[in-house]
């Protein structure tokens, strides 16, 4: 047989295998589809379809008629006073919370990182506060807050003046307090994951040279641990965006206005049935979101690039 005959032959062979292997791979690919089917039916139904529906309801005057009125309902929200103050609350209690969130429990997981005798049980401790229903947890503050609960128990003793935490403009730091307290045990595990994949001679070797805790933070912990910790941040802004039920559960439909959420906005509206400013505020708020978060996608893109 010719040699190039030979290599004819071997190069069938190969090219068969080679379709074999797609034919296997279309073929799983095929029976992961049909298990995949009926999420995507779901999410479809019950989110893609209702979310583009809602534009367009956005879009109507929400008569009997449903007449197309283009942008006069996000023209009547803008103007609303009330839509704005909800929004410039929700966005002042993000950026108090987010940051507050994501230092703290940076700080805690290098602490507990760094705990070895019971280091396990502090570690699932702290998860606790996360776990435990909401309910729950309000029910503890308004003992705690009260007027003459003893958080203001302690501050007479002090000799400092009783405070109406629960009643006032005060209500926003236990609501921040609160927040932290919910959240961090969560955002303390993502960190603690992501620090034990750091190897340890390289602190030892800062350590040697002279560097502190703040500058193996700044020059190993955090560029070894970007992607988690952008990932912290992007969770710890979401669930501040979502700081409603312990306003209303505290304060009602129409808490004090530093606290007054667009969340309570939005409630109100629905019960007032007024639908069109309903979807209009969500959208301008999804809009808002996106546009943050898309900051913040491109602000750790290039993070990553300058470590990289």
């Amino acid at each position: 047989m010719p040699p190039s005959a030979g290599t004819g032959l071997r190069k069938l062979g190969r090219s068969g295998r080679f379709w074999e292997e797609k034919k296997d791979m279309f073929s799983k690919k095929k029976s992961v589809l049909l298990f995949l089917v009926p999420g995507l039916l779901m999410l479809l139904v019950f989110y893609v379809v209702p979310f583009a529906g809602g534009i367009g309801y956005s879009l109507t005057d929400g008569s009997y008629r449903n007449e197309f009125v283009g942008l006069a309902n996000y023209r009547a929200l803008w103007g609303n006073s009330m839509f704005r103050l909800g929004l410039k609350n929700t966005m002042e209690l993000s950026l108090i919370c987010a940051p507050l969130l994501w230092v703290l429990s940076f700080l805690l997981a290098a602490a507990l990182g760094a705990i070895k005798p019971f280091g396990g049980f502090f570690r699932s401790g702290v998860l606790l506060p996360y776990l435990a229903p909401s309910s729950a947890i309000l029910l503890v503050w308004l003992v705690l807050f009260d007027y003459g609960g003893p958080v203001n128990r302690v501050m007479e003793a002090l000799g400092l003046a009783r405070v109406m935490w629960l009643e006032s403009g005060a209500l926003r730091a236990p609501i921040v307090l609160m927040f932290l307290w919910k959240n961090l045990g969560f955002c303390v595990v993502i960190f603690l994951a992501a620090l034990q994949s750091i190897p340890q001679p390289l602190y030892e070797y800062a350590m040697l040279e002279g560097a502190g805790f703040l500058r193996r933070a700044v020059g190993i912990t955090l560029p070894l641990i970007l992607p988690s910790a952008f990932l912290v941040f992007v969770l710890a802004w979401i669930n501040a965006f979502k700081i409603f039920k312990e306003v209303y559960f505290i304060a009602g439909a129409y808490p004090d206005t530093s606290v007054y959420t667009l969340q309570n906005y939005m409630n109100n509206m629905y019960d007032k049935l007024n639908y069109q400013l309903v979807t209009a505020a969500a959208y301008s708020f999804a809009l808002i979101v996106l546009g943050i978060f898309a900051l913040l996608f491109f602000m750790q893109r290039r993070a990553s690039r300058a470590v990289a």
